[in-house]
């Protein structure tokens, strides 16, 4: 064989080789719950009453990360967060109001408060202002297909999913929870025409969308969040799983804190939907090159929610949604209940299978991780807020540095309280705006590591440390241009019956429940 032959023979098998050596660009797949609290999974918290079986399986996969942060202690402004690598505070939606019909972008606090309030609160910006560049762009941007299924809230057009990267959206709603209910039939407008069948849950519906979109798109790299729904209001599950975890529920003491029969359907709902993504993706062996994130935008309900009406005909009046024990508070509050979520990445190449680690990220470090991992182009004026924790994907050490959560409303059903904190090390201070009697900002100083129930405010003995980590809050809300709630000129301490600390013991006392525009 002359040499001209030899070379053009070889050039298949060369051609072949370098192919085989080329690395296949790794599907993404990012899972987020909706208010799925850090103790509603049984690989953080076992219980005696939630079945998180699937949700345990991708841990048992991947990385466990048990010092995960939401940037917001509620929904869409986490969700702004990820997407973008960047602060809820420096974006300017801090609260979940991208589904009202006013449109507003630009910082602000309201004009004016009753005399009972202590403080003006921000005015959140509505929409996901389409300048930013996401997540989603950048995947795109490198030849991935996108799409997203489930919530969004972050805006209805052209603020949707379709102007922010995304091929396909479904069910392209804009709204807070599911329209109507979570068993159909929903109340989805006709123009969406998202038909259903009576009984079908919108999270079966919802995860049969993503599982068209994967085999539509398995020979080629994608994309896709699987946002759900669940377990946000409104409370309603299949019959028959209430009626499983009602039994369930009985065998338990009357003031366990975990032992909703109507959220306890709503989660195995979740995870069942994560089990067959899972399965999809193993089906059509792909699951050795997917990344998968599991990730909640905040904190579980923890106080009485529903109208006393809904509630007694579900047979719950009087039950708590959940609890975030042993941590502190739940959505809508600045205590680690609120902020701390359950999270597991599962990253072929990267991740050992089964392994926790207490490394600290936030929601906003996501984005930078990608793009640090997969070299995604991204502009040459975006700077992110969050930070690259590939190191801890390789099970190396990784320092975040200072960690920052700010929120400025008041949540009465909460108990949440205008606010932000830093987090260093083990050590976290919170600055609440002018809740002292005289107006001032009141502080905690808490070691998580000691007290993770944040129950011992040591502000008093250790001075120089709260002044230190005061100043990282003033510095950051200088940064990202914070809306930093002012003293209400109107409050009036003879009418005002505002939950006050002023001993800064850590008891902060709520007003008395009830609903509000803030818990959306």
């Amino acid at each position: 064989m002359n040499l001209t032959r030899l070379a053009l023979a070889l050039v298949p098998a060369s051609w072949a080789l370098l192919h085989a050596a080329s690395p296949t660009k790794p599907n993404v797949v990012f899972i987020l719950a909706d208010d799925l609290g850090w103790s509603d999974t049984t690989f953080n918290q076992p219980n005696a009453f939630y079945e998180t079986p699937n949700i345990e399986r991708l841990a048992k996969r991947g990385l466990r990360f048990t010092q995960a942060y939401a940037a917001n202690p509620l929904c869409s402004p986490t969700r702004a967060s990820i997407l973008t690598g960047l602060y809820p505070a420096r974006i300017g939606i801090t609260a979940p109001v991208c589904h009202v019909p006013e449109v507003i972008l630009e910082k602000g606090t309201v004009p004016r408060a009753a005399p009972t309030a202590k403080v003006l609160v921000a005015r959140s910006i509505t929409r996901l202002k389409t300048e930013y560049f996401t997540l989603a762009e950048a995947l795109k941007g490198e030849g991935y297909a996108t799409g997203h299924f489930g919530k969004w809230h972050l805006g209805p057009e052209p603020y949707s999913p379709l102007q922010q990267g995304f091929d396909v959206d479904f069910p392209h709603w804009p709204g807070p929870g599911p329209a109507g209910s979570y068993v159909a039939p929903w109340k989805f407008p006709a123009a969406l025409n998202v038909a259903s069948t009576p009984g079908e849950h919108i999270e079966d519906r919802m995860a049969t969308e993503a599982i068209r979109f994967i085999k539509a798109h398995q020979h080629e790299p994608f994309y896709f969040n699987y946002w759900a729904f669940s377990v946000h209001a409104p409370y309603d599950a299949k019959p028959a799983l209430i009626e499983k975890y009602r039994a369930k529920a009985a065998k338990l003491p009357p003031g366990a804190g975990q032992r909703n029969p109507v959220y306890g359907a709503m989660v195995q709902s979740l995870d069942e939907n994560v089990g067959r993504l899972l399965d999809t993706l193993d089906e059509l062996k792909l699951t050795d090159n997917t990344i998968i994130v599991f990730f909640s935008d905040n904190g579980g309900v923890h106080w009485l929610a529903g109208t006393a009406e809904a509630t007694a005909a579900l047979g719950i009046a009087g039950i708590p949604i959940t609890s975030n024990a042993p941590l502190r508070g739940g959505k809508a509050t600045t205590y680690e209940g609120g902020t701390r979520e359950p999270c597991v990445i599962v990253w072929p190449g990267l991740t050992k299978a089964g392994v926790a680690t207490g490394t600290i990220i936030q929601s906003i470090d996501f984005f930078p991780t990608f793009a640090d991992v997969l070299k995604l182009k991204i502009p040459a004026t975006l700077k992110f807020d969050g930070r690259s924790f590939a190191p801890a994907l390789r099970g190396a050490a990784h320092d975040r540095g200072p960690t920052f959560c700010h929120f400025p409303h008041t949540t009465p059903a909460s108990g949440g309280l205008a606010s932000t904190w830093v987090r260093v090390g083990d050590w976290k201070l919170i600055r609440f705006y002018c809740l002292n009697g005289d107006q001032t900002d009141l502080l905690e100083l808490y070691n998580l590591k000691e007290d993770l129930s944040e129950m011992k405010n040591l502000a008093a003995q250790q001075p120089a440390r709260v002044t230190e980590l005061d100043a990282l809050i003033t510095r950051f809300l200088k940064d990202t241009e914070a809306v930093v709630p002012p003293r209400n000129p109107a409050y009036d301490p003879k009418a005002s019956a505002a939950p006050t600390n002023a001993k800064g013991k850590g008891k902060v006392k709520a007003a008395a429940p009830k609903a509000g525009p803030d818990l959306e």
